[in-house]
C-alpha cells in the first residue's frame, strides 16, 4: 500500500509504471483536494483491481461514515477519473 499524505491510501499500484504513477498521485491528490474543501475527511482509499480492465474502487470515511464508489475501464485514468468524481458529488 502506497500512502499520500496520513490520509490517501492507495492499495495495489505498487507495480505500476513509474510515469503512469506520477498521474494516479496528480489526479488523486487533485481530487482529495476538492473533497476536503467540501467537507474535510479521515481517510480516502483507491483500490485497484486489473484483470482485463481497470477496475477502481474508491472509499471515503468521513464522520466514521464510509462512502464507496466504483468504476471499471480499459483505460485506466479514466477509471479513476470517473470513480473519484462519483465521491466527490456524494
Amino acid at each position: 500500500m502506497i500512502e499520500l499524505g496520513g490520509n490517501i491510501k492507495l492499495e495495489n499500484f505498487e507495480d505500476m509504471d513509474p510515469i503512469k504513477m506520477i498521474v494516479v498521485k496528480k489526479v488523486t491528490g487533485n481530487y482529495a483536494k476538492k473533497i476536503s474543501e467540501k467537507s474535510p475527511f479521515q481517510e480516502l482509499k483507491v483500490k485497484l483491481t486489473q484483470d482485463q480492465e481497470f477496475q477502481i474502487e474508491v472509499t471515503l470515511t468521513r464522520d466514521n461514515n464510509e462512502t464507496k464508489a466504483e468504476h471499471k475501464d480499459k483505460n485506466l485514468f479514466y477509471a479513476l477519473d470517473n470513480a473519484l468524481n462519483k465521491i466527490l458529488q456524494s
